[in-house]
């Protein structure tokens, strides 16, 4: 659910923010740590731009291996985590263990959800993809059986299985890649959390440090020497380029950045768009 703010201030006149029912505990302690945050930097150098400063934060743990085979789960809370733009769920296990999972969009505090072959198809369940139905909508899905969730892991996310026969599975990703992935790889049931998490609105530029954004400047503000685009009188167009450039001056939109001998290249069908 979104909410718009009452314009009181200049740094409140556009804000959205997103309204949900989260649980009011206070992160489990054993399972948040402190971890090193780099800024954009290696070695102190800007490796990625746009990225520095920002907030301090707690790291929460999250188990994306489910590989506590046919124990079930009970969900004690949803939460807000600060390193992801989905909620995160705490479960706690029959046998007392507490782990964090990325949470399922409509998963309630009090469901049941286990991680097993037999488990009945029901939001927040996990199971090979070779027990899913075709047509399922899943999420945080292992490449290789046992490598823990790698693909399908951001907010309102959700892959689809279209076929599961012989050794592979065909997922069709939320980018509309078709990809085949190894049968026996672990998936759960459901879309991923916070599906509105893109119709936020920041409204001020104040906001976008607490998080660790950097401005953007646009290159055609620059000088010939900082960017391609710069320098001119005026407004000036890019010139007599093909397109855009980076400020290295490699093109910038529509040119293919994967490797053409990727070795996982015989996995893709479809490419996406």
């Amino acid at each position: 659910m979104l909410k718009k703010s009452k314009p009181t201030s200049p740094g409140v006149r556009q804000l959205i923010r997103i309204k949900a029912a989260l649980s009011k505990n206070r992160p489990e302690k054993k399972l948040v740590g402190f971890s090193f945050r780099s800024n954009g930097r290696s070695g102190g150098e800007i490796t990625t731009r746009h990225k520095g400063g920002g907030h301090k934060k707690l790291y929460r743990q999250i188990d994306f291996k489910r590989d506590k085979v046919g124990i079930p789960a009970k969900v004690v809370s949803i939460e807000y985590d600060p390193n992801r733009n989905c909620f995160i769920s705490l479960l706690n296990y029959q046998d007392g263990e507490k782990r964090y999972i990325i949470a399922p969009e409509g998963i309630k505090v009090g469901d049941q959800i286990i991680s097993s072959e037999q488990a009945e198809i029901k939001i927040g369940n996990r199971l090979p993809l070779s027990k899913i139905p075709v047509g399922t909508q899943i999420h945080d899905v292992e490449l290789r059986p046992g490598s823990g969730g790698i693909l399908v892991r951001s907010a309102g996310s959700s892959a689809q299985v279209l076929s599961t026969e012989g050794k592979y599975a065909q997922l069709k990703m939320p980018s509309g890649e078709v990809r085949m992935v190894i049968i026996g790889s672990l998936a759960t049931i459901g879309q991923v959390s916070n599906s509105e998490f893109g119709n936020k609105v920041l409204s001020k530029a104040g906001r976008s440090r607490w998080m660790g954004i950097r401005p953007t400047v646009r290159g055609s503000a620059m000088n010939p020497c900082d960017h391609p685009h710069g320098g001119g009188e005026g407004r000036a167009p890019i010139g007599l380029r093909r397109g855009p450039k980076t400020p290295w001056g490699k093109q910038a939109l529509g040119v293919k950045t994967r490797l053409k001998k990727k070795p996982s290249r015989r996995f893709i069908l479809t490419r996406r768009k």
